[in-house]
Parts: C-alpha cells; sequence; structure tokens
C-alpha cells in the first residue's frame, strides 16, 4: 500500500472493542437486576435481560466466529449499530430519554469517530439522534416508584433530548478533527522513521564500504606491486605481459569502485571520522546542492565564532537539508546562509530571494500536510512534509526553530538555533 493511501483505511482493534463491551454488558447487567431486586424497581426484567443477552452473544460472535484481528470499517460499524440500538431498548423499557443513563447513547457514536470513516461515522451519528427523537415520544413510563414522584415541565423534558444532541454533535466534530490531525501527525512521522531508516542504512553501507576499502588498500598495493615486478620478469612474453596488464588493471578497478562506494573517493578515513564542526555540517550540504542546483549559495561565518566539533548525526543533516532544500526550491536566484556562535549558543540563519511564506501557511508552519491557497506557488508547493521533518528532526536534538519571513529580504527566513551544551551532547 502506497504512503499516500493509508488514511483512507479505518479499522478498529477488536480485542480492545470487545473488552469495552464486555465492560458495558457486565454494567448493564448489574444495574438492570440490582435495581429490580435490590431497590424493588417494577419493569420488565425478562425483556431487559434479553436484550442483554443478545449483546452477550454478538460478542462471544466476535470472539469465537471472526477471525480478523482488525475489524473493518463495515463489521464496526454494524456492531456500534448494535450497541446504540440494544441500549436505546433498555433505555425505552426504564422510562426513555429521561432515565439518566440515556447520555450512554451518544458513546458509540463518540468511539466511532476516531476509529471508522466518516460516512460510518455519519450514518450512525444520524441513527442515535433518530434513536433519541424515538426515546422522547415512544417509551414505557420510568420503573415505580419514581413514576410516582418524577413529573417535570415540558420545557425542561425536551431540553433533555435536545442538549443530548447538541452534545452528540458537537463531541462528534471535536473528536473528528482530532482524529484526523492524529492520524494525519502519525502518518507523516511514520514517514519520517522511514526515510530515516534507509538514510541509516545508506549510512551503515557507506560505512562499511569505507573500512572495507581502508582494510583492502595494503593488499591490493601488495598485489599491484607484486603484478609490476612479474610485468618486468616477463616483458618479453606477450602472452604472459597481457594477463599481467589485465590484473592490474582489474586491481586499479576494483580499488577504484571501493574508494566511490565509501562516498569521498579521495580521503577514505574521513568519512570514517564522526566529528565535524557545523560549519562543515554546512559545507556538505552546501557542495551537494550546487551539484544540482544553477542558484547561488552565499554563506557567511562569523569571524569570531566559536569552532568546535560536534558528533555526525544523520538526523542533523537530514533536518538541515530539508530547510536548505526548501530555500533553494523557493529563491528565485539566490540562498543566504549566515552562520553566528558565541561562548553560549550556536545560530544558523537561512534565508531565500523567493515570495516568502503564504499567510495561510505561515500561521500552520511546521503542521504536515499543509498547501497555501495562493496561485502563484500552488503549483510548487509541497506537502509541508519537508519542514515538518525537518522541525521534527531538528528539534529532537535540541534545537529551536523559528520559520517566518525575512525582515531583510523578499523570501523566507529559518532560524535554527542550539544552545553549545547542547551541540556537544548530540
Amino acid at each position: 500500500m502506497k504512503f499516500f493511501e493509508t488514511s483512507k483505511y479505518f479499522s478498529l482493534k477488536k480485542s480492545t472493542y470487545i473488552n469495552l463491551r464486555w465492560i458495558a454488558i457486565i454494567g448493564q447487567l448489574i444495574t438492570v437486576n440490582l435495581i429490580y431486586l435490590i431497590f424493588n424497581f417494577d419493569f420488565d426484567l425478562t425483556l431487559a435481560n434479553l436484550i442483554i443477552l443478545f449483546g452477550v452473544l454478538s460478542n462471544l460472535y466476535l470472539i469465537f466466529i471472526n477471525d480478523n484481528t482488525q475489524l473493518s470499517d463495515k463489521t464496526g460499524f454494524i456492531f456500534l449499530l448494535i450497541d446504540i440500538l440494544q441500549l436505546g431498548c433498555l433505555i425505552y423499557l426504564t422510562g426513555g430519554i429521561v432515565n439518566p443513563f440515556s447520555i450512554f447513547l451518544i458513546i458509540p457514536t463518540i468511539f466511532s469517530s476516531s476509529n471508522l470513516g466518516f460516512r460510518s461515522n455519519l450514518s450512525l451519528v444520524g441513527i442515535t439522534v433518530l434513536t433519541i427523537i424515538f426515546l422522547t415520544f415512544y417509551n414505557e413510563p420510568l420503573p415505580f416508584p419514581v413514576n410516582e414522584h418524577f413529573h417535570v415541565d415540558g420545557y425542561y423534558y425536551y431540553s433533555i433530548p435536545t442538549s443530548l444532541i447538541i452534545a452528540l454533535i458537537f463531541l462528534n466534530y471535536f473528536a473528528l478533527t482530532f482524529g484526523k490531525e492524529s492520524r494525519i501527525r502519525k502518518e507523516a512521522l511514520n514517514k519520517m522513521e522511514e526515510i530515516m531508516s534507509k538514510e541509516h542504512e545508506l549510512l551503515s553501507l557507506g560505512g562499511q564500504a569505507a573500512a572495507a576499502a581502508h582494510s583492502l588498500g595494503t593488499p591490493f598495493s601488495t598485489i599491484k606491486i607484486i603484478s609490476s615486478d612479474l610485468l618486468k620478469q616477463f616483458k618479453d612474453d606477450d602472452e604472459i605481459k597481457k594477463d599481467i596488464d589485465l590484473l592490474i588493471s582489474e586491481i586499479e578497478r576494483c580499488s577504484l569502485i571501493l574508494k566511490k562506494l565509501t562516498l569521498n573517493p579521495i580521503i577514505e578515513d574521513d568519512f570514517i571520522d564522526s566529528n565535524l564542526t557545523i560549519t562543515d555540517y554546512l559545507n556538505e550540504i552546501i557542495k551537494s546542492f550546487k551539484e544540482i542546483s544553477k542558484k547561488e549559495f552565499i554563506v557567511n561565518f562569523d569571524q569570531n565564532s566559536n569552532s568546535f566539533n560536534i558528533t555526525k548525526s544523520i538526523e542533523v543533516v537530514y533536518g538541515l537539508r530539508n530547510f536548505i532544500g526548501n530555500a533553494n526550491k523557493f529563491s528565485k536566484s539566490t540562498i543566504f546562509i549566515n552562520i553566528k556562535s558565541d561562548n553560549d549558543s550556536t545560530e544558523i540563519i537561512i534565508e531565500d530571494d523567493g515570495e516568502g511564506y503564504p499567510k495561510d501557511v505561515l500561521r500552520k508552519i511546521g503542521e504536515p500536510y499543509i498547501k497555501s491557497y495562493k496561485s502563484s506557488i500552488k503549483s510548487k508547493s509541497g506537502l509541508g512534509l519537508g519542514i515538518f521533518i525537518g522541525k521534527t528532526l531538528l528539534e529532537k536534538n535540541h534545537a529551536s526553530i523559528l520559520c517566518r519571513n525575512s525582515l531583510t529580504r523578499s523570501g523566507a527566513e529559518v532560524s535554527i538555533k542550539w544552545k553549545n551544551k547542547d551541540l556537544l551532547n548530540l
């Protein structure tokens, strides 16, 4: 399944749902029998227990017949519908909408808002509203002796279903909104973890290749020396000379391949060394962009800046690369990068000469899957995933991020700041 399709599929964890239903069923069973047998409330106990038994049988069906670990959207809808109708029947027998337990009618729908699709949830909301309206006009009277003392004005009586319906709509709206945001953030974090796992794999492979090149350097040199000596000895023998020439060329080819695999074909040992200054971080990233971009990178380093080595972190590299990549993407021709450092902190400021952040995006900056409605940049704008990933990765590594429109230039500005003690503890 593709990543962007995951949010289209909804499911309900069966074990959790079964446990919740058992709690509800046991609560219904205890309540119904307690008020009848102990408090002597008079209502149809046999029919009430049969309704509860139906809930028990449906739960047993889920346990022993349904083999799925996750309930599909359709199956979840059916069983939540059963819960609404079962509770509605119990409330019908015990006073209808004035029964204080009628508040529980809205629970299945709220539960569905964060676990089922919009259509299923909307259908359950509609059915719950109809159930509440039905119980308002059609019900058995409150059990004796309550029905002898409970008399309310019509205004109060009809305010009960009204308040329940309003609460149902508002709670579902909030649950749908927060549930959607939670799923989006979860997907974005999963995407980030997927990207970072690939980066770690590449880094691991690169380190192994570097170590291999470093270790094989001496044996290859020895083989090359011996081959050169053999070439001198058999220079008059054309057949042997051809084989030795081929052997020397293949040795050189192997050396070249291993050097390329280290991602640093000039000095292998530097790749293994993990300590870099923040300037080195940026130089590596900017160099990679210069190879694919025709835009100009203007980098200013504060001459009085402290220069100290920090442990190489793939998260920091990828986070910085995302912000520089955004500046490269949205700039017209130039990207400005400034580094400031003192005894307390280190700050990187990335600016561009583009149009800057649109106002409708700026207030939501850092959230995944956001798009501007501004037509001039809509065609080349992304989903906000790059900024989200970069911001999350750098904040995870003790950085504070400020995204705004530049005060001195036309484009966007990103300020990434660390306390020096945090940089040293990466």
